[in-house]
């Protein structure tokens, strides 16, 4: 096919400037760089076509397919050019700039690449039954029509992934997702932030008190949420018997819109609290007791030794905390939501985590929820990258 033909020519004339370009940098053949960056956009090109059998490129498929296929190519393409030019440079360089202690040391390794491998092997073992046989499967499984207890299955190329674009359940599963984990990672570590800084003053019996605070993170997210419906329970919870004793007035917590995903963000938040602030905790003490107590000698108040001494040095923390955090939102509050609202009411909480399991197993459509899967790891890794990308270059190590 003419489309299929001129893809590939693409993503071989992208690997071709790219590895040339890199080769140039390092005063190496740019010619040399052309063709094994020619080679690796070829390999790029069929590491998706190739499974798919170039199903995107057909004369019969939606313009958005189509789009699809030239987006999994350049995937394909970076997967197999950014690694080799990063192997490709780092060798280059350690052979231009050997050092005597690299070069005379042999303490401490192998001899050959036998016997690491033999200790590799039981961890390869498992990776590749546990995690990277499923993870193809899951694959496999998003490009078909499968339903749960049925035998037979259809292909259909990429349409389990391109439709979501259109899914309106989907769309408004995907906003309450953004919004829910950027309120949760938020509140959970400004509120841990504030905590650790009280509970790190000399106080009589310190270790108790902050062992009560870290707890509840030994509890499971489906456990918070059992917690939680007991509490905000319309009908008969505690917040609601309270207020209704004291100020004459009861909350529908769990069966407005509104108000359930801010019960779903407590729950979250609590669940996590104590996670949080136990590593301020430890950052703080590695905070420098000396340039407190310069900044207070200087004139610097309590505000201002915070935010231009105690924050700045806590950021190797606070990035550490963004991403774990990040991620819990996007995954772990999957059992909190399904003890507490169960995705509802109408929608309001249910999150793209959620939404899998109603798709894949309440509705038994695997193939939809296997790509909605894929879809959801690709935003997080997106986001984890995005924060290396901008965060992660402000974090201060050290004093």
């Amino acid at each position: 096919m003419l489309l299929e033909t001129l893809v590939l020519i693409l993503a071989v004339v992208i690997g071709a400037l790219y590895m040339a370009n890199r080769f140039r940098r390092i005063q190496l053949s740019p010619l040399v760089g052309a063709g094994i960056g020619a080679a690796s956009g070829a390999a790029g090109f069929l590491l998706f076509m190739l499974p798919l059998n170039s199903c995107t490129f057909e004369p019969e498929r939606k313009l958005i397919d189509t789009v699809f296929g030239i987006i999994l190519v350049l995937i394909g393409v970076a997967i197999f050019v950014f690694p080799l030019e990063w192997v490709i440079r780092s060798t280059v360089l350690r052979r231009r700039n050997p050092t005597g202690e690299s070069a005379g040391r042999t303490q401490g390794q192998f001899r050959g690449w036998l016997v690491p491998l033999m200790f590799l092997l039981p961890t390869l073992i498992i990776l590749a039954l546990f995690l990277y046989y499923p993870s193809l499967e899951t694959f496999r499984l998003s490009t078909l029509l499968a339903r749960l207890g049925l035998p037979r299955t259809a292909f259909v190329c990429v349409s389990n992934f391109t439709e979501l674009a259109t899914n309106q359940a989907y769309l408004n599963a995907f906003g309450t997702t953004l919004i829910l984990s950027a309120a949760i990672v938020f509140f959970s570590m400004a509120i841990a932030l504030v905590i650790a800084l009280a509970v790190f003053q000399p106080i009589k019996g310190a270790v108790v008190y902050r062992t009560l605070l870290i707890w509840p993170y030994a509890i499971s997210p489906a456990v918070a949420g059992v917690i939680f419906l007991l509490m905000f329970n319309p009908s008969g919870g505690l917040i609601n018997y309270f207020l209704d004793n004291i100020i004459g007035v009861t909350v529908p917590w769990l069966n407005n819109p509104t108000a359930a995903p801010w019960v779903v963000i407590f729950a979250s938040v609590w669940k996590s609290l104590g996670y949080n602030i136990l590593f301020y905790l430890a950052g703080l003490q590695n905070v420098a007791k000396d340039l407190r107590e310069s900044a207070a000698i200087d004139g610097a108040n309590v505000v201002q030794r915070f935010f231009y001494i105690v924050f700045p040095l806590l950021s190797p923390i606070t990035f550490f905390l963004i991403i774990t955090n990040t991620t819990y939102a996007f995954f772990d509050t999957f059992g909190t939501i399904a003890y507490l609202t169960n995705g509802g009411p109408l929608n309001s909480t249910t999150t793209l985590m959620f939404n899998i399991y109603e798709v894949g197993v309440s509705n038994g459509d695997l193939g939809r929820a296997a790509a909605q899967s894929i879809v959801l790891f690709v935003l997080v890794i997106g986001f984890t990258v995005l924060q290396f990308r901008t965060a992660g270059q402000r974090v201060t190590y050290g004093a």
